[in-house]
């Protein structure tokens, strides 16, 4: 590391990259212990990567939902633009990027989902309802179907699917959007999973259209009532995520092989949590769904099962 004179102010002294990559691990585990489950079954390069990404986009999340957040505004979100663009010229600032920075060598990631995910975050700075779907899944797009992008650059494709004759002369199909449906399926998980707790923060991600659909209003949203209104609201809703997992489920063939148990795994067992909010009876103002370790584990070999024959 480069020391300067007295005179001038020192550069942060950073860890090393195999320190960084650890700090993103553990970032992981604590944060994500369902996604972290689903990055044991990837290559040892590949985990890494995927670790360090999602370092930055907890991060990124944390300045507009984390303990500062009252204190995050437009140009807090622009200094975190200019650091992440600092980090893809590979000048990192901070000890998490640091492994960032290693992973963008590696691996061909562009930096327009890193924006489009800034650009989510803003949203959440001056939004707290959403009219109708078609604007939430522009949010959902920027804070979650960017991460699909960024880790299908990571998982590479399957350069042998297209082998048939009559295929060699198409280009290698890049399942784009399918990675994109995997990131809303999870992200409109999330915002079932978590209705209670942004309730008590007075935001409402259920678009107002379908709380109109099934009469139900703002106020029997923050007065948490459970009724058959509610339930056949959270029916739709589960539906609508289920059919963003299967969109995303016809993508994985394409995928490189060491890549595809993992991404089977990730998605079945975040999909899990959608039962386990119909086994609360859709209560979810007061019931944290969330599934038990043993299930995850027997998911597993399902999984494998899937990623080996479709």
């Amino acid at each position: 590391m480069l020391q300067l004179s007295d005179s001038k102010p020192r550069m942060k002294t950073l860890v090393s990259v195999d320190e960084s990559y650890k700090l993103c691990r553990h970032l992981t585990a604590k944060y994500a212990k369902t996604f972290y489950l689903g990055t044991l079954l990837m290559s040892p390069a590949k985990r890494q990567a995927i670790w360090a990404i999602y370092a930055w986009c907890r991060r990124t999340d944390e300045l507009v939902d984390g303990p500062a957040s009252a204190i995050t505004t437009p140009e807090t979100l622009d200094l975190w633009e200019q650091h992440l663009e600092s980090i893809f010229t590979g000048r990192p600032t901070e000890n998490y990027d640091v492994a960032l920075v290693d992973t963008l060598q590696r691996f061909p990631i562009d930096i327009q989902p890193f924006r489009d995910m800034i650009a989510g975050q803003r949203m959440d700075l001056y939004r707290s309802r959403y009219e109708t779907f078609e604007e939430l899944y522009l949010y959902c797009y920027r804070v979650a179907g960017t991460v699909g992008l960024m880790s299908t650059a990571v998982m590479d494709i399957d350069m042998t699917t297209n082998t048939a004759p009559w295929h060699q002369k198409q280009p290698v199909y890049i399942p784009t959007e399918e990675a994109i449906a995997l990131g809303i399926a999870n992200q409109l998980t999330n915002i079932l999973r978590d209705v209670g707790e942004d309730a008590r923060r007075g935001r409402i991600y259920i678009p107002l259209e379908d709380l109109a659909r099934f009469n139900y209003t703002e106020q029997d949203f923050f007065n948490s009532v459970v009724d058959e209104r509610w339930r056949s609201l959270m029916r739709f809703q589960i539906e609508r995520a289920r059919q963003f997992y299967i969109k995303a489920e016809k993508g994985i063939t394409y995928l490189a092989p060491d890549a595809r148990w993992p991404v089977w795994a990730a998605s079945m067992l975040y999909g899990q949590i959608l039962d386990v909010i119909e086994r609360n009876d859709y209560n979810v103002f007061t019931q944290r769904a969330y599934v038990p370790q043993w299930k995850k584990l027997r998911t597993l070999p399902l999984a494998w099962m899937r990623s080996q024959v479709l």
